[in-house]
């Protein structure tokens, strides 16, 4: 069955508009329901945090109507990191976690994604399962049978505290300056409460949301104002969060970006010192620089490249016994601690290392040199196939044959927003230029 619901992570799309309607949420939500309470027995239970987005109490309600309507008991968290909502669905022995959020996107998207009973995102197997039932006819349940629903007040208190918890004892942030951007999101109020609680001097940024403003001008994809926060206040280092903390970008004392594969390097090779990285091996997509797999192979860590989506580096982790991947836009995922990108708890370990070595930001956040890296993005109408034609192919094939042997190329559609991604990587940032250039037009000539 071709997938109509169901991107890269979840459900995404412009709020009010197909598929982020309320009644197309209804249906998600019975369809989930009825997916996990596959019999009639009580106690059935499911929890919903979201992000900031004014959309978010639309789509909730929503959902809460139907997952109730097929006997599931709703437990509401309100705004809390991505994370915690799979924390929770294990801690609370729930069926389900439902996490309402866009992520990155602006504030006029937004987005449904479900986890396991396990705290794990669901596999693509299951999502099609659930979108199936979405266009059947769903039985609702028995009128003795409709489920409750109810508010969940400690969550996010709940959250904090196993955050805290991942952090070294015996060392604290006393000392250390950090501008920590919450990107008017789902952290807002949680992350600046745990840097605080460890010791830090907290300089917040993006911690007022109001229902329109998550992720403008703020956040991992937007790090201006934290760059000019850091060099204005002297801090030591940033963090930046996007709209549901579920990535992270480093910023050192200089003003300059660590993006996730600086992060999972410095993780990568300290683990391996220490003897806890699990496989010698580290997980990551398709996306990340050539230079991490240079600097990775000169310490013998071996790189698993996996599908563009932190969900599918999850699933290698699994798959293979691995506890470190991630991708380069700053998922970071570490299993020994969360089911899924965590940016606080990668924060946090940067943080630590810093206060283990004693060393400035900027010397942790430099391990390797990148290869130089160029990334257009072409949108295109819906119902449009623009890389089905014959000239886009053929752009491609003659970009490849440029590239053979001094880099790479990679032409992909995005599972959460209408475009296509045109990568390459080159030592010779002419060349580069150019076969990036070249294929943007071809599939700009057809859209």
């Amino acid at each position: 069955m071709t997938r109509k619901l169901f991107g890269t992570d979840g459900v995404r799309g412009r709020a009010n508009s197909f598929p982020m309607t309320a009644e197309l949420a209804l249906k998600l939500g019975a369809a989930a329901g009825r997916y996990f309470r596959r019999d009639q027995s009580p106690g059935h239970r499911v929890v919903i945090g979201k992000d900031t987005r004014l959309s978010g109490y639309m789509i909730e309600n929503a959902l809460t109507a139907g997952l109730t309507s097929t006997g599931m008991n709703v437990l509401l968290l309100g705004p809390v990191p991505t994370p915690a909502v799979g924390l929770l669905t294990t801690s609370m022995r729930a069926d389900l976690g439902v996490m309402i959020s866009a992520s990155h996107n602006p504030a006029t998207d937004n987005g449904i994604k479900f986890f396991g009973p396990d705290g794990f995102k669901l596999s693509d197997e299951a999502e099609k399962e659930i979108e199936a039932l979405v266009f059947s006819e769903i039985q609702p349940a028995q009128a003795e049978n409709i489920g409750r629903a109810k508010r969940i007040d400690d969550g996010r208190a709940r959250y904090v505290e196993r955050v805290k918890g991942t952090f070294p004892h015996g060392i604290s942030l006393d000392g250390l300056r950090v501008v920590i951007d919450c990107a008017n999101g789902a952290a807002y109020r949680a992350a600046p409460e745990v840097l605080w609680e460890l010791g830090a001097e907290v300089i917040p940024l993006g911690v007022a949301p109001n229902g329109f403003n998550i992720n403008d001008g703020v956040g991992s994809t937007k790090p201006a104002a934290a760059q000019a926060l850091i060099r204005e206040t002297r801090a030591d280092v940033g963090i930046c969060l996007d709209g549901d903390a579920d990535r992270v970008i480093i910023i050192d004392e200089t003003g300059e970006v660590a993006d996730g594969d600086q992060i999972m390097a410095l993780f990568a090779n300290r683990w391996a010192e220490e003897g806890r990285l699990k496989g010698h091996t580290l997980a990551a997509t398709v996306m990340s620089n050539l230079g991490l797999e240079r600097y990775l192979a000169e310490r013998a860590i071996n790189l698993h490249r996996t599908p563009v989506g932190d969900r599918y580096v999850v699933e290698a982790m699994r798959q293979y016994g691995l506890n470190l991947g991630g991708e380069q836009s700053g998922h970071i995922v570490m299993t020994d601690y969360a089911t899924t990108g965590d940016g606080l708890i990668a924060g946090l370990q940067f943080l630590a290392e810093m206060t283990r070595t004693g060393k400035r930001a900027s010397e942790l956040a430099r391990s390797f040199e990148r290869v130089p890296q160029l990334l257009k993005n072409v949108r295109f109408a819906a119902g449009q196939t623009p890389l089905e034609s014959a000239g886009v192919q053929q752009a491609i094939a003659e970009a490849e044959a440029r590239l053979e042997g001094s880099g790479r190329l990679l032409i992909r559609k995005s599972g959460t927003e209408p475009l296509i991604r045109v990568m390459a990587e080159c030592e010779d940032e002419g060349l580069l230029r150019n076969v990036v250039g070249e294929v943007v037009a071809a599939v700009e000539a057809v859209v």
